[in-house]
């Protein structure tokens, strides 16, 4: 067994009864080709959440802070995670990233950029339309539904692959891409709130 399913079955076993996971839609995820996740960001558990309830290994940007502490670095390297620097163009992550996709794998974005404070779903950064752009993945768009409290119930809905064909064919800009994705991950909460 691979650390990384070692690590999502060991985090699995601990978070699914504390917030009594409910997943819908794991069957809307292809299960081989690149993929890219676009979901909502309401709490730092987020990516933990993504990761256990993907029934495929997903790969992660991360702040480049959390990669200074050796150990930390090692054990986020392990679970798939790459670094980001934060507020500027980042090109190594960039293509870091389309070579993750490239390569026919699964890659978690947030496309809000940082976690709502309110919970409701703001606007995307252009990155989550960048990648979809210039990859040919499928763009699968989620909705975590909490709140993250103990007892209390946590969705995590997969809703079907976004149409992307039109999109590049036209050229759409990364902009427009990332709002049709923020626009479907928006739909997803409203009818399973």
């Amino acid at each position: 067994m691979s650390f990384y399913k070692f690590a999502r079955t060991i985090v699995g076993f601990y978070m699914k009864p504390v917030f009594r996971m409910n997943v819908i839609g794991k069957e809307n995820i292809p299960q081989e080709g690149p993929i890219i996740v676009c979901s909502n960001h309401i709490s730092n558990w987020d990516p933990l959440v993504v990761g256990i309830t993907c029934p495929r290994n997903i790969y992660f940007m991360a702040k480049e802070e959390l990669f200074k502490n050796k150990l930390l670095s090692t054990l986020l390297r392990k679970v798939h995670a790459f670094p980001i620097k934060r507020g500027m163009k980042d090109r190594t992550a960039l293509r870091n990233a389309l070579d993750i996709l490239k390569e026919g794998n699964a890659l978690g974005l947030f496309p809000e950029g940082t976690r709502s404070k309110t919970g409701e779903v703001g606007d995307g950064l252009a990155g989550a339309g960048f990648f979809a752009l210039r990859s040919e993945a499928q763009v699968v768009p989620c909705a975590i539904v909490g709140p993250y409290k103990k007892g209390k119930k946590l969705k995590v809905v997969y809703g079907t692959p976004i149409e992307m064909d039109p999109l590049r064919e036209r050229k759409a800009s990364a902009k427009e891409v990332t709002d049709i994705i923020m626009q479907e991950i928006r739909l997803l909460k409203q009818k399973n709130s």
